[in-house]
């Protein structure tokens, strides 16, 4: 089985718009997919990865074995692009690519804790196991308020209150230890009618989120990494929920809006200018062939937009 099926490989690939001699970042290496597509359409391109999970890393490099001498894989998170730019020498690169979900192999292998379906699997989430803090830590010693608040924001979930209340209940009798028993606390916390084998969905992406700090600096992350582009340079995210995907439009709109001044002034005293130009009106999404064939890729949007001369 692949190591991860990368989503809309296709699109990325026309997206990036990849130059003759260019220099790519993929942020979020995974197991190689998209780097290596990258990498395929070009012979003369150069590609700089990141991804903080070990397991991909491994993978990545050994995916991408046959471009020796043409790639470099940092262990780190992409938010570091700045250090891993310097360490490379590079000002300026000509496309970049943030696939920001979840990879196939961290929802399948059991014992990363990533998934309800997960079982027995201790309760873990960390997409860079180095660290310390899991998702043990947050249901086992968050307290209600802030559990509730992290269900509501990050996982949108409209039965927060009653699952944070019945989680700190439980763990009150006995520390939450696999996912088997969040996923039947989740339950127990909502109504009949919506109990059903996907109810606590939202509880473990919510938590997932909280442990790998997915969202904090995103935003700033994305804009400074689009600066690095190069006139004419692509950048792509391709996102997964809504929480990120609005954090990312409103960055790009952000980078697309010119002079804010009003109308009246008679020339321009805000200085702000237009750095990109969005490509397409709208983001893009899976064809239904891959939905079919890839089921995880049923939610995703792909945005793309481009440097302008400055």
């Amino acid at each position: 089985m692949e190591y991860h099926v990368p989503i809309m490989l296709s699109e990325v690939i026309r997206g990036l718009d990849i130059k003759e001699g260019g220099v790519y970042f993929d942020g979020t290496a995974g197991g190689g997919g998209h780097s290596f597509g990258i990498l395929s359409a070009n012979a003369s391109v150069k590609l700089i990865a990141t991804d903080k999970d070990g397991d991909a890393v491994a993978e990545a490099e050994k995916r991408l074995a046959p471009f020796a001498g043409r790639f470099k894989i940092y262990r780190t998170d992409f938010k570091n692009f700045e250090e891993v730019f310097e360490k490379e020498g590079i000002r300026q690169i000509d496309g970049y690519l943030l696939d920001l979900g979840i990879s196939s192999h961290q929802i399948d292998d059991e014992t990363r804790g990533f998934s309800y379906r997960n079982g027995n699997a201790a309760l873990d989430m960390r997409m860079d196991r180095r660290a310390e803090f899991s998702a043990k830590d947050v249901v086992n010693d968050y307290p209600e308020e802030k559990i509730r608040t992290i269900l509501r924001e990050y996982g949108e979930e409209s039965f927060a209150a009653s699952i944070a209340r019945n989680i700190v209940r439980k763990r009150a009798v006995k520390p939450f230890e696999t996912c088997k028993e969040l996923e039947e606390a989740v339950e127990e916390s909502v109504p009949a009618k919506y109990r059903f084998h996907a109810c606590a969905r939202k509880t473990f992406q919510a938590i997932r989120i909280e442990v790998n700090g997915e969202l904090s600096g995103l935003a700033e992350c994305v804009k400074a990494l689009t600066l690095r582009l190069k006139p004419q340079g692509r950048g792509c995210v391709i996102t997964f929920h809504s929480l990120e995907d609005r954090i990312v439009k409103q960055a790009f709109r952000d980078l697309s809006t010119g002079c804010t001044c009003p109308k009246e002034f008679p020339v321009c005293v805000c200085g702000r200018k237009r750095e990109i130009e969005p490509v397409g009106r709208k983001p893009l999404v899976a064809s239904e062939k891959e939905i079919s064939e890839n089921s995880r890729s049923k939610s995703a949007k792909l945005r793309i937009v481009e440097k302008l001369s400055t």
